[in-house]
């Protein structure tokens, strides 16, 4: 099945002066409100207070979150253990009225603390026709830790280094670059969302960049196949024209994987839950931009770096060592 004809001949390289333009402007208006704004974490990176609530009817899940947010607990994780149970996570400040954190070590002020977010979570859900038995809350610390965060650092950088090395070893180092600063283009631009939207940034959200990330490199990877093989199999051609080929040739497949998995994200988005929110969004925002950046970028990028007909032909020994030779 394809929605496009493989043979078709749309210019997309005779734009490509404008497309790399654009993406240049958004990863500089990503990186720059990622260093001023950054990011708004949720609890599993700032830690917060935990609390137990037990209702005397069962309630929905999505009645806890709504009597929370109208009491003006912003970002609690509600979560349901039955239709009665619940565990509610808020953030460091919050449910205090004098906003003091709980970095404060006297035993007596961390009670007080704790019976004063306990009073308030269970007014809020009175108040929201939820009546309630609260449990004293206690406090539970970030689940990133800034060991994990650094060994999660590192890790990236070695997935990285490993992409380049595989892929110039397997192509060409052009193609290496190429495809790296693709996954840097679609990575940034789906921190950049988070940072400009504000949307809650947690360890869902994370995963979902790191898958966004896989899709970048077997999005562009594909199209940088087909480079190669046209390279290879035409005795004559403009590196332009080999390159607008490509896109052309892949563009089906590109937009057919893209939408069936949308598919599936949308139904997430839609059907998930709250949990789900975050993770589903960073989906559809990488899937997007992966698309994108597969049709207007990578080749684009790898035009930059010059790459022709001959960076992929086979290296021939020179006259003087086959000369060596018995």
């Amino acid at each position: 099945m394809e929605f496009f004809n493989p043979n078709s001949n749309v210019n997309f390289m005779g734009i490509r002066k404008y497309t790399v333009t654009i993406s240049v402007i958004l990863i500089i208006a990503s990186i720059v409100s990622l260093a001023t704004k950054g990011l708004n974490f949720g609890l599993d990176f700032t830690g917060g207070s935990l609390v137990e609530v037990t209702f005397a009817q069962a309630t929905e899940q999505h009645d806890v979150s709504a009597a929370l947010a109208r009491a003006g607990f912003k970002g609690a994780v509600v979560q349901r253990f039955d239709t009665r149970n619940y565990s509610i996570r808020l953030g460091p400040n919050e449910g205090l009225d004098n906003g003091k954190a709980h970095a404060d070590a006297s035993e007596s002020t961390i009670d007080k603390q704790s019976a004063a977010i306990t009073q308030h979570v269970q007014q809020a859900l009175a108040a929201g026709g939820h009546p309630a038995t609260v449990k004293p809350s206690v406090y539970v610390g970030p689940q990133v830790g800034k060991e994990l965060a650094t060994n999660g650092i590192v890790a990236v950088f070695m997935v990285l280094a490993g992409i380049m090395i595989y892929i110039a070893i397997r192509f060409e180092w052009r193609f290496a670059l190429a495809t790296v600063l693709t996954e840097f283009h679609d990575v940034i631009l789906t921190l950049g969302f988070f940072s400009v939207t504000g949307i809650e940034f947690d360890l869902t959200v994370l995963a979902a960049v790191l898958a966004v990330d896989g899709y970048s490199v077997n999005d562009t990877i594909v199209v940088l196949d087909r480079v190669r093989e046209l390279f290879r199999s035409s005795r004559k051609g403009d590196p332009l024209e080999i390159l607008n080929r490509a896109v052309n040739n892949t563009l089906s497949r590109t937009i057919m994987t893209s939408l069936a998995t949308m598919i599936t994200v949308l139904a997430l988005f839609f059907f998930g839950g709250a949990t789900l929110h975050g993770f589903s969004i960073a989906l559809i925002v990488g899937i997007i931009v992966g698309t994108l950046s597969s049709i207007f970028f990578s080749c684009p990028i790898l035009n930059i770096f010059g790459v022709s007909k001959q960076d992929l032909m086979p290296k021939l020994r020179d006259d003087a060592e086959l000369a060596r030779r018995p």
